[in-house]
């Protein structure tokens, strides 16, 4: 069986490499280069040692993966007509695509991948930083590099920064975390004798020009606490500070039930803001949203029954069944084609559909407006309901007519009953309509304090109380504030 035996060319110079790599090295056949970037490849061949390398692969593509893959391709292809060596910087284990890629593909082509060795730029640049990794690190690749992986409280070291193009990407996406002028470092063939180690703020780090393949970004982890602030887990700290033995009375003495009123009333100021189209209000009241939730999980897990752990599991679990089209192999071209798959995939989940609907535990926490609209959407989807909107209108008129007859006669009780009836027979017209009721309600309740509101301020420019106006006279203010679109 021939083998493909991968060995490290180190971090740095000749004399960091190790003496019995040196030796396997300069004695081999059959030997193969990632590249011939590297300082140990320059002086080896100044000792008469050339070897051929991959450097053409790179400028054949477009992307890392791809070049990585062809150099895999061509060392299979080499590797069924003898055994070969294969050198790549730094440690084949460490930070190296290709050789996860040869390990990955060797099974069924009945060539063996041997890893021979080498030396990390992780070492010489510990040491560079003089930082202990026994603190906790993270090896980020710069070609790859997400916000959401960055934990800012740990060093942090961004491998593979070659260019000024590649520092820009890395610097955009750390200041997504960070203040522009947090300190970096910028290290260089860490631990040889061309190392350099540049101290900067966030914000130069595209602009240093000694950047190659050899350099490095060090991210010292984050003390400040405000800095931290934009971290999903010191939110969660600080929810569990606040309902700690050490925490908020008002906190501690929370349960599922007496925090309700404050979810219904925060969902309704997020929702004042959104109409307002208010950014910043949007974010504070966002925020105060999913304190609530963070508060309910905290409860969950002081109880020992869940965390948000589990929240977050069971939602991100259901967004990917649920939505085949995006996840799996399944089609939708539009909202419609979604909302029929989300529809079936919920009645597969729960089963055959019951007979029976239970409506009574439907939304009974609802404003009844929107537990009206809900009741009406729950019954339609077994076929009870209008077959088009102009039935629904009838049963409004004919509703209107019973609530008047009503009026005529004495009974509080009975208006009050048809008056219901009216207004469950609108929000089914909504409801064909697309229209939420409790939206809409808001909107005109906004409307009518614009308004009114305008109506006062025209009453006090004449120095009379409102009550001295008419009825007609405040009318016609009324009439002002809609002209003005008010």
């Amino acid at each position: 069986m021939n083998k493909i035996v991968i060995i490290g060319l180190g971090a740095g110079t000749l004399e960091q490499l190790p003496l019995g790599i040196y030796r396997f090295l300069t004695k081999a056949e059959n030997v193969f280069l990632r590249t011939r970037e590297h300082p140990v490849v320059k002086e080896l061949e100044t000792e008469g040692y050339i070897f051929p390398s991959f450097d053409d692969t790179y400028e054949k593509h477009n992307s890392f993966e791809a070049v990585y893959e062809e150099i895999c391709d061509r060392l299979f292809q080499l590797a069924e007509q003898q055994s070969i060596v294969y050198a790549v910087p730094g440690h084949p284990l460490v930070a190296e695509r290709t050789v996860q890629l040869l390990l990955e593909g060797c099974e069924g082509r009945g060539i063996e991948v041997e890893i021979g060795g080498g030396q990390s730029f992780l070492d010489p640049l510990f040491q560079a930083v003089k930082v202990d990794p026994i603190e906790g690190f993270q090896l980020l690749d710069a070609t790859s590099l997400h916000k959401d992986e960055l934990e800012l409280r740990q060093h942090m070291i961004i491998g593979q920064v070659y260019d000024s193009f590649m520092a820009s990407e890395v610097k955009l996406t750390l200041m997504e975390k960070l203040p522009d002028d947090y300190e970096v470092y910028i290290v260089t063939a860490a631990g040889g004798k061309e190392e350099q180690i540049t101290k900067i703020p966030l914000y130069e780090l595209d602009r240093e020009v000694s950047l190659n393949n050899l350099t490095s970004v060090y991210v010292p982890p984050v003390k400040s606490e405000e800095v931290l602030y934009k971290q999903f887990s010191k939110l969660r700290q600080i929810i569990a500070e606040l309902r700690g033995p050490n925490g908020c009375p008002w906190d501690k003495e929370q349960t599922h039930h007496s925090l309700k009123k404050y979810l219904i009333e925060e969902s309704y100021e997020l929702i004042e803001a959104i109409d307002e189209e208010d950014i910043d209000h949007m974010i504070e009241e966002l925020g105060d949203v999913l304190l609530q939730v963070m508060l309910h999980a905290q409860i969950g897990e002081d109880d020992g029954f869940f965390s948000i752990d589990d929240v977050i599991a069971a939602i991100s679990e259901k967004m990917v069944r649920r939505h085949p089209h995006v996840f799996a192999d399944s089609q939708a071209d539009t909202a419609e084609d979604v909302v029929k798959n989300w529809q079936e995939i919920k009645k597969a989940e729960k089963g055959k559909e019951s007979v029976t609907l239970h409506l009574e535990e439907m939304g009974k926490h609802l404003p009844n407006t929107l537990r009206a609209y809900e009741l009406q959407k729950r019954a339609a989807k077994v076929g009870f309901d209008w077959e088009n909107v102009e039935d629904a209108f009838l049963k409004v008129r004919e509703e209107l007519e019973e609530f008047e007859e009503e009026m005529k006669g004495n009974s509080s009780e009975r208006l009050m009953q048809e008056f219901g009836d009216l207004l469950f027979a609108f929000i089914n017209v909504a409801r064909f309509y697309k229209i939420n009721p409790e939206e809409a309600l808001f909107h005109t309740n906004q409307k009518f304090i614009r308004r009114f509101t305008y109506v006062e301020e025209r009453a006090k420019e004449n120095g009379k109380d409102f009550a001295d106006y008419t009825l007609m006279e405040l009318d016609a203010f009324w009439n002002e504030a809609k002209s003005k679109e008010l």
